[in-house]
């Protein structure tokens, strides 16, 4: 008889252990999953095409990202030849105020404008200036943003 009541003993406490398992289990992927929804997606576009239809399409897909992840952080970088469709006459021009109304940032090489003698004055309003284009795109990556070369 004392047995048979340790072996129950033995059950209950291994049927608790396994319980507790399951619920510290449940509790860390919950945990982990809130984090993975809290934390924004990061976005970082590489324009360096003159090309309307090109720059048409990273737009559009810029617009599409926003709305399936409006927290997302968006970020378009121009430089060399693409830094051509940021001039104030740009075809793409409706394009970016619309990419910079949903708040992304279109950032234009201050090293292309500087090779092409080009001021901050000759180009879209409420773009944003980073030194080198492609040390942007580098040290975009190495913040874990997603990198997208349409």
């Amino acid at each position: 008889m004392k047995l048979k009541t340790l072996a129950a003993v033995v059950c209950a406490g291994c049927a608790l252990l396994a319980a507790t398992g399951v619920a510290v289990a449940a509790q860390k992927n919950a945990v982990q999953s809130a984090a993975v929804k809290k934390t924004a997606q990061k976005v970082v576009f590489q324009m360096s095409d003159n090309d309307p239809r090109k720059w048409q399409l990273t737009l559009n897909n810029m617009k599409n990202l926003h709305a399936a992840m409006p927290d997302a952080a968006i970020e378009l970088v121009a430089y060399g030849p693409g830094i051509a469709m940021l001039d104030s006459m740009s075809p793409a021009g409706k394009g970016i105020k619309g990419a910079l109304a949903d708040g992304a940032t279109v950032a234009a090489c201050e090293n292309t404008m500087k090779a092409l003698k080009l001021e901050k004055a000759d180009l879209l309003p409420d773009i944003s200036f980073v030194p080198s284009g492609v040390a942007e795109l580098v040290e975009k990556q190495s913040q874990g943003y997603a990198y997208i070369r349409p």
